[in-house]
């Protein structure tokens, strides 16, 4: 491409350096799509004539039959645009000289990607939705079971299982939302910037944008050539879903664990031990969690690069594709594991049951005296107390005598009299956001119509 300036071509060791074929192949099927839109540009400008214009059209169809084929495999080419121009010159000769007339590979590269990401922006959302659906139905098949709510790892409040489940659905629906706002943003396109200032050749890159799917056109060459914003966005959004399939592989693998037992993952999505025949390990929720640190990485790495390079395009940019790719491959491969694994789990709700502890129960009590007209904070001392003298007791919190319970105060005897069942407690959780049946059912028909699949763009 640059011969006429240099008498020799790059060493073996910058081509090994800047070669990124190996890479960008995948960039083929949005290269050859784009080129096609800018053929229509170059003819409705009177650069190409209707004439040679059907043969590049030709030619590149033909490119694109023998990319599919497998053509970029082992070619010699610094990179897919490089390769898709040789390969048009073999179809229809001279002319090819024309397709790049008033275009440059960095508004040609930003296109490419542009197009290459509002595709597995589209999949990606596919996946968090089947994900999110497994979740609501798991959830609506587990609202009678009933479980202790954990935090800072002990045991809090009785909860319903379907609470559990919807509580790792809603970061799923912001993850939608992050998903479809970089979709915006990625929308935008930068063909007809030329390489920093402009196409030289009157272009119309609104038509360009309608032919190719774009929301919009560019405001500024010198920025979109170099913009990579919406890789960003694409990779935080990424980063941000891996950490919530973490945070349900955590929970889910301490369930799984011999000493909860509240779940049984299926044999389809268990390991087992190369030592140990008993083993049931429930590696898929842990490769889950350390996927998530990769894709963090992708986005760590992406943004070590942008923060030092001025505007327009800079060979550094080369790198945003091999983290865009890892990332959207990654969490491509992991979220079917984990719905897949959510799906057939099996739910020990008995083995739930059998957690409770009185102590949990606390709170119930704190209200109660509430009820009777005790201020909380001295509610909340109270039955500080009562626990306190339970432990000393050796007994559970509801097997304090009453003698001692109305010694610490006199509501407290009529308070445990009224204490009910566990479904009782939850039921009194009946705000909404809560644990109530009430409220967890609102929230499944809200979850339902959040993961719709996503509108046409």
């Amino acid at each position: 491409m640059w011969g006429g300036r240099f008498a020799l071509g790059p060493s073996e060791a910058l081509d090994a350096l800047n070669r990124s074929l190996p890479v960008d192949h995948r960039l083929w099927p949005q290269d050859v799509a784009a080129s096609k839109a800018w053929v229509h540009a170059l003819c409705h400008a009177g650069v190409v004539t209707p004439s040679e214009e059907a043969q590049l059209l030709g030619g590149l169809d033909r490119v694109a039959d023998k990319l599919a084929d497998g053509a970029a495999v082992g070619a010699p080419d610094e990179d897919v645009h490089t390769l898709v121009e040789r390969l048009l010159y073999a179809e229809v000769g001279a002319v090819a000289g024309k397709l790049h007339t008033g275009r440059s590979r960095n508004d040609q590269v930003a296109t490419d990607l542009r197009l290459w990401t509002l595709n597995a922006i589209d999949e990606l959302d596919s996946g968090v939705t089947a994900l999110g659906r497994a979740l609501v139905t798991r959830a609506t098949d587990g609202l009678d079971a009933i479980l202790p709510g954990y935090t800072h790892g002990q045991r809090a409040q009785p909860v319903r299982w379907a609470y559990v489940l919807l509580a790792h659905a809603w970061p799923l629906v912001r993850d939608r939302q992050r998903l479809a706002d970089a979709r915006r943003r990625t929308a935008e396109m930068p063909l007809g910037s030329g390489a920093l200032a402009g196409s030289g050749f009157p272009v119309d890159r609104v038509l360009l944008k309608e032919a190719l799917g774009f929301r919009m056109i560019s405001a500024n060459a010198l920025d979109a050539t170099g913009d990579r914003d919406f890789v960003a966005d694409v990779l935080f959004a990424i980063a941000l879903v891996g950490t919530h399939l973490s945070r349900l592989g955590s929970e889910l693998i301490t369930y799984a664990s011999g000493e909860y037992a509240f779940i049984t993952l299926a044999d389809a999505f268990s390991t087992g031990s190369s030592l140990m025949p008993q083993k049931r390990n429930p590696d898929v929720f842990e490769l889950a969690r350390g996927k998530a640190g990769r894709v963090l990485g992708d986005l760590v790495a992406l943004l070590t690069t942008l923060k030092g390079i001025p505007a327009g395009y800079q060979k550094d940019l080369q790198e945003d594709k091999a983290l865009l790719f890892d990332a959207c491959d990654t969490l491509a491969t992991v979220l079917p594991a984990v719905t897949g694994a959510i799906d057939t789990l099996t739910v020990n709700a008995e083995r739930m049951a059998g957690a409770f502890d009185p102590a949990m129960r606390a709170t119930d009590l704190a209200d109660l005296l509430v009820e009777a007209g005790v201020p909380f904070r001295e509610s909340h001392g109270l039955i500080g107390r009562l626990v306190r003298a339970a432990e000393q007791a050796g007994v559970t919190l509801d097997k304090v005598p009453a003698k001692v319970a109305t010694e610490i105060h006199p509501a407290l005897g009529p308070a445990l009299a009224q204490l009910g069942s566990w479904e009782q407690s939850v039921e009194s959780r009946a705000t909404p956001g809560g644990a109530s049946r009430a409220s967890v059912e609102s929230q499944i028909d809200e979850l339902r119509r959040a993961f719709q699949p996503a509108a046409s763009s």
